[in-house]
């Protein structure tokens, strides 16, 4: 539970840069999401630390939220503090070598922004990644993928905090990647994320880029708030066409619908709450599951303060 001695230590430390009861709406791509006890930007790394420190001694539950996608905000909101990366986490060093090029990203750089610098390079191993919303650190906690390439294929090492405060590096052998999943250790804040990249045919790349483009765009809502595809791919098949297979598309709980043009989409028609989009995914749970017996998986991440 918050207290005023809570509020105050964290105005002691970071002053005007913390805020209370900060709407969730306004940081996530679902436009949806009720308040944070403790909003802050952090600065840099010594922020970073500073937050563990006192979330750690106050027994407050720590959250990160960078670009709001994939992510689905309890309306309760969420209990204890939210850290948002600042613009120091948003540039990439780049370092190239005889036959290779690395990059060291900041977690917070938009992952559009790192694939648009990579591919001005000549770089292939992210053109898949056109066109995906949000932060290059959420692109690593969900293992981002389309089309057959996944981030975990450039991914050389990750740099952070650990929950006691204390800055580390782990290498790719220390990285555990699943489909649509990044197994990172709890309380760990992902700062920077180092790639490696082969040089590629100029032509060939932006190929592939404009064809991840065109496949994105023609398959993907436009117009109105969303968090992405909601569920995982099962084994062999896809979720979006399942959900239709039942007979979902267009399906309509409050301000959610699953898209009409993508049914792996739930799109904020206007006023939805979480509570409308959660009514929406159990509904494809269960029918999918009384028609094809497939359990679907939900790919975006549920954070909050949820009623059970």
């Amino acid at each position: 539970m918050l207290t005023h001695a809570h509020r105050q230590a964290f105005l002691d430390v970071f002053s005007e840069r913390v805020r209370f009861s900060e709407p969730l709406s306004r940081h996530t791509s679902f436009r949806i999401g009720g308040p944070a006890d403790i909003w802050l930007e952090a600065d840099d790394v010594a922020d970073i630390a500073r937050v563990q420190q006192l979330s750690v001694q106050a027994e407050l539950p720590l959250w990160v939220v960078g670009g709001g996608t994939n992510l689905l905000v309890a309306d309760r909101g969420v209990r204890g503090v939210v850290v948002h990366l600042g613009r120091t986490f948003a540039g990439v060093d780049w370092e190239t070598q005889e036959d290779h090029t690395r990059a060291r990203a900041g977690a917070a750089i938009p992952l559009k922004k790192l694939v648009n610098q990579a591919i001005e390079r000549d770089l292939a191993g992210l053109e898949f990644a056109e066109g995906i919303p949000g932060s290059t650190g959420g692109g690593l906690l969900m293992n981002a993928g389309a089309f057959g390439g996944e981030i975990a294929e450039v991914v050389q090492y990750i740099e952070g905090v650990d929950r006691a405060g204390q800055p580390r590096r782990l290498p790719r052998e220390q990285l555990r990647f699943e489909y649509r999943n990044f197994d990172l250790e709890p309380g760990f804040i992902v700062t920077h994320i180092g790639f490696v990249f082969q040089t590629g045919v100029p032509s060939a790349i932006r190929s592939r880029r404009e064809d991840a483009k065109r496949r994105r765009e023609a398959r993907q809502p436009l117009g109105y708030p969303n968090a992405g595809s909601i569920f995982k791919n099962p084994p062999g098949e896809y979720a979006g066409r399942l959900i239709e297979a039942a007979g979902l598309k267009g399906f309509r709980i409050g301000g959610a619908m699953l898209s009409q043009q993508h049914a792996n989409f739930i799109v904020n028609l206007g006023g939805a709450t979480a509570a409308d989009v959660r009514a929406l995914m159990r509904a494809a749970e269960e029918r999918v599951w009384e028609l094809k017996r497939i359990r679907l998986q939900a790919e975006i991440k549920l954070v909050g303060d949820w009623e059970s």
